[in-house]
């Protein structure tokens, strides 16, 4: 497998598959263009015989100069439990750290349970919301009404 940095060719490549890698659930709005574009030095593609099984979005704040940001990860169904997703997060952490960042965010939804074990794994801590659902900590409203969150951070 191969990991490189993503190209604005990629998306095109992504989409048409991204609300398939999460069962039918509309995923595709969520993931613009632009982050293809502008983002490429810290988003990152898996290649497996020329096939993208695995990709990772992710961006230096532009705010919080000792921050970044994880948007959006993926890994085709087909290849999930084998690594790929540790070695994405591990290559971003690697590209901010080269460049003074100690502390990445990333957010999720509260139905999401899988991705907040899997961030929780990684050594992300929740940050404390305002709500708790299911004994987690919440941020009601977080992107607009009844789009809750739940928001995780790391220190590198």
């Amino acid at each position: 497998m191969k990991i490189r940095n993503v190209k604005s060719s990629d998306y095109k490549l992504i989409i048409p598959v991204l609300n398939d890698w999460w069962n039918g659930r509309q995923m595709t709005d969520k993931l613009p263009k632009l982050f293809f574009d502008h983002f490429q030095e810290t988003s990152y593609i898996v290649e497996e015989n020329g096939e993208i099984v695995g990709f990772l979005i992710g961006f230096l704040s532009q705010t919080r100069n000792n921050e970044a940001y994880i948007h959006f990860v993926g890994i085709h169904p087909k290849y999930r439990q084998i690594g790929i997703g540790r070695k994405l997060y591990l290559t971003f952490f690697n590209k901010v750290q080269e460049n003074g960042v100690k502390t990445v965010r990333c957010v999720t939804s509260p139905e999401n349970k899988n991705s907040i074990a899997y961030h929780t794994k990684l050594g992300f801590v929740i940050e404390k919301g305002n709500t708790i659902v299911d004994g987690i900590d919440v941020h009601s409203n977080y992107d607009g009404v009844k789009q809750n969150r739940v928001l995780f951070v790391k220190t590198l």
